[in-house]
């Protein structure tokens, strides 16, 4: 589960499964032009430092713990995540694109919260 860091039990937030956390970080990764797994930390032994995507700090991250992600890391993420919703919308005949479709508006909507409140975003 990715939530604001607000201690508000109704703010907004998006969940998975394990599995599920992993489909969509795959997904972000081969719309940013990389395979997840040949990464350093996902069974391979590219250096995340040779990609540059602005969506690093979620794609590089632990599924449930770690750092949280500040403010300013949600802000620059979102301009990413709207393009890619923006080219993905005509994509949503297959149901397995329309629910990662639905996972990064729900992960906007996150994001925008955080940035919003100036909270940071929380694996948990």
């Amino acid at each position: 589960m990715l939530f604001p860091g607000d201690d508000d039990v109704a703010s907004p937030d998006v969940s998975w499964s394990y599995a599920g956390f992993s489909m969509f970080r795959k997904w972000l990764a081969q719309a940013e032009g990389f395979t997840l797994s040949e990464m350093n930390g996902f069974g391979g032994e590219r250096q995340w430092r040779s990609v540059s995507t602005a969506l690093a700090p979620l794609l590089n991250h632990p599924d449930d713990d770690g750092p949280d992600l500040t403010p300013a890391q949600c802000a620059a993420m979102l301009p990413r995540l709207k393009a890619i919703l923006d080219q993905r919308q005509s994509d949503d005949s297959d149901p397995a694109i329309r629910r990662r479709i639905e996972d990064v508006r729900e992960l906007i909507t996150v994001l925008r919260f955080c940035v919003d409140k100036d909270v940071e975003l929380i694996f948990g």
